[in-house]
């Protein structure tokens, strides 16, 4: 089966569970978590600069072209346990993806540290395992 990498800012507790979350959505092992600012990571995204790395998440996807922000949606969506539905919803409606995805990124520091740390906790447990059982 492939793997296919996601790649989080793990500075950010909000992206840290989205990622969980995610892993967790992904019960067929599909998801491999890896941390933005390391050398896979500037491997898998060919010479992305840096701050364009940093500016959103991104879905390596085999063969074909590394998905970012808002764009990554849907490819993600369609490997997940009935995500179609909402992988159709990000693909007739990209700008409203984008945006969505574009506000969250935004506030993403905010959102943070509204998250209580049993969660960032939890995030990082799952995450964890989920790199220790080969994702």
């Amino acid at each position: 089966m492939t793997a296919y990498p996601i790649l989080y800012d793990p500075d950010c507790g909000f992206c840290r569970v989205s990622v969980a979350l995610l892993l967790s959505w992904d019960r067929a092992h599909r998801l491999r978590p890896v941390a933005l600012g390391g050398e896979e990571a500037d491997t898998l995204l060919g010479g992305m600069p840096e701050d364009e790395q940093m500016a959103s998440w991104h879905l390596v996807t085999p063969g074909g072209p590394v998905r970012s922000a808002g764009a990554a949606f849907s490819p993600l969506l369609r490997l997940l346990p009935a995500g179609r539905p909402l992988a159709w919803l990000t693909e007739r409606f990209p700008g409203a993806s984008e945006r969505g995805y574009r506000w969250v990124a935004d506030h993403r520091t905010a959102l943070s540290r509204a998250l209580p740390a049993a969660l960032e906790r939890w995030a990082d447990r799952v995450i964890s395992e989920s790199r220790r059982d080969g994702r």
